[in-house]
C-alpha cells in the first residue's frame, strides 16, 4: 500500500504535459491527416511519442538536479544575447502553442451553443487566465486529470461506434511511410506532438516541489517515480492521438471525404455516427482545450519569468506578465486568421521551426559536468537526443526547400 502511495504522490507533471499534446491543435492534425492519407502517418504518432519521452525525462532530471527549470538553466548558463534570444523564440512559439488552445475552445463553443469564434476565443482566454491566476499547481494537476479522464473516455465512445482494422493499425504505428505530399501534416502531428513549451513546463513542475537536493537518495527517487510518471502519461497520449487518427481514418478517409474544418468533422459525424458522437466530440475538444490553454499559459508564465532568473509564481509580476502575453497575444492572431483549420496545421508545424533550438540548449546543459555534476547524461541520451535535434532540423529543411 506504501508503493502505491508513493507512485500516485508523484503522478502529475507528467499529465500536464499531456494535455499538450492532445490539444486541439492534434486534433486538427489528425484529423486533416486521417482523413487525407489514412494509414500512412501513424507512424509518426508513434515516433513523436518515443521522442517525448526521451525530452521530457531528460528535461525533468534538470528540474530535479539543479532547481532550475529549463529557461532559468538557459538564463543562467548561456551569454545574456543568447539566451535571450532563444527565450523569446520559445515565447513567440508558446503563442502559436496557445493560438491552437484557445481556437480549440472557441470552435468547440461554437459547434455546442453557435457562439461566433471570436466570442469563444474571449471566452476561453479568460476562464483559462482566470484558472491560472487562482490556483497552485497541485489544484490544476487534479483538474487536468479530470479533463484528461474526459478526453479519453469521449474517444473511446466513439471508437466503439466504427469498424477498425485493428491489423493495419499495429502495421502503420510501426512501420514508417514515406509520402512527399503529406509531409506538412507529418511536420504539424510532430510539432503537436513535441512542443517546446512542454519541456520548459515540465522542467518547472518538477523542480517547483521543492525536494533537499543535497540528498542523493531523494533525487535518485525522483528519478524513478518521475519516470513512471512520463512514461505512463506519454503513453497515455499516444493512445488518445491514435484514437483520433484512427476515427477520422474510419469515419472519413473510406468515404473519400477530406476534412479541412473540425467544425466540419462534427456535422459530418451526426449522420455518419449520430448526434451523440457528434455532441461528445465537440465536449472533448472544449475540454482539451480549455485544459491544455491552461498549460499554455503556465508555460509562458514559467519561460518569461527565466528571462529573470526566476521560477514560476502567479503572485510575482514576471510570471503574470508571461501568462498575459501568451494568451492575449494568441488572441490577437485569432481576430486576423481566416481559415481555422490551416490556422491550427501551421500553428504546429511554427512549433518544429523553433524546437530544434530548444533541443540544442536542453542538450547542452544536461550533458554539462558543470550543470549536473554526476547526473550528466550519458552518452546513449547524448546520441539519442543529437539525433532527435537532427531529424527536427532535417524536416524542417525539407519542408522549407520543398
Amino acid at each position: 500500500m506504501k508503493k502505491k502511495f508513493n507512485i500516485l504522490k508523484y503522478i502529475g507533471p507528467g499529465l500536464l504535459v499531456t494535455v499538450g499534446f492532445i490539444d486541439p491543435g492534434n486534433w486538427a492534425t489528425n484529423i486533416s491527416g486521417g482523413s487525407s492519407f489514412g494509414y500512412d502517418l501513424l507512424w509518426v504518432i508513434t515516433l513523436g511519442t518515443v521522442i517525448l519521452i526521451i525530452l521530457q525525462n531528460n528535461v525533468a532530471h534538470l528540474g530535479i538536479v539543479t532547481g532550475d527549470c529549463l529557461a532559468e538553466s538557459i538564463k543562467k548558463n548561456f551569454h545574456p544575447l543568447v539566451s535571450k534570444t532563444l527565450l523569446w523564440t520559445a515565447i513567440l512559439a508558446n503563442i502559436s502553442v496557445s493560438l491552437a488552445e484557445i481556437l480549440g475552445v472557441a470552435i468547440a463553443l461554437q459547434m455546442l451553443f453557435k457562439i461566433p469564434i471570436w466570442l469563444g476565443g474571449i471566452f476561453g482566454v479568460l476562464i483559462s487566465n482566470v484558472m491560472i491566476f487562482t490556483n497552485t499547481y497541485r489544484k490544476l494537476e487534479k483538474f487536468i486529470i479530470a479533463f484528461v479522464s474526459i478526453i479519453g473516455f469521449s474517444f473511446v465512445f466513439e471508437l466503439s461506434l466504427v469498424d477498425i482494422s485493428w491489423k493495419n493499425v499495429i502495421i502503420s504505428s510501426v512501420a514508417p511511410t514515406i509520402n512527399p505530399s503529406s509531409i506538412l501534416v507529418a511536420l504539424g502531428i510532430l510539432g503537436a506532438i513535441v512542443m517546446p513549451h512542454n519541456l520548459f513546463l515540465h522542467s518547472e513542475i518538477i523542480q517547483s516541489r521543492e525536494w533537499d537536493l543535497s540528498n542523493e537518495k531523494i533525487i535518485k527517487t525522483q528519478f524513478k517515480y518521475e519516470f513512471f510518471d512520463t512514461f505512463f502519461s506519454m503513453i497515455l497520449g499516444w493512445l488518445i492521438n491514435l484514437s483520433m487518427f484512427i476515427l477520422s481514418i474510419a469515419c472519413f478517409y473510406y468515404k473519400k471525404i477530406q476534412v479541412t474544418d473540425l467544425s466540419q468533422a462534427h456535422n459530418l459525424l451526426i449522420p455518419l455516427l449520430g448526434s451523440k458522437a457528434a455532441f461528445i466530440f465537440a465536449l472533448g475538444l472544449f475540454f482539451s482545450g480549455f485544459s491544455s490553454s491552461i498549460t499554455a499559459g503556465m508555460a509562458g508564465g514559467t519561460i518569461y519569468s527565466g528571462m529573470y532568473g526566476k521560477n514560476y509564481n502567479i503572485a510575482q509580476k514576471e510570471t503574470r506578465i508571461g501568462v498575459i502575453i501568451t494568451s492575449f497575444g494568441a488572441l490577437l492572431v485569432i481576430f486576423l486568421v481566416k481559415d481555422i483549420l490551416k490556422a491550427l496545421i501551421y500553428s504546429q508545424a511554427v512549433l518544429c521551426f523553433q524546437l530544434p533550438f530548444t533541443i540544442a540548449a536542453q542538450l547542452y546543459l544536461t550533458s554539462s559536468e558543470k550543470v549536473m555534476g554526476k547526473y550528466k547524461n550519458k552518452t546513449l541520451t547524448n546520441v539519442s537526443i543529437f539525433i532527435i535535434g537532427i531529424i527536427m532540423t532535417g524536416l524542417n529543411l525539407y519542408l522549407f526547400i520543398a
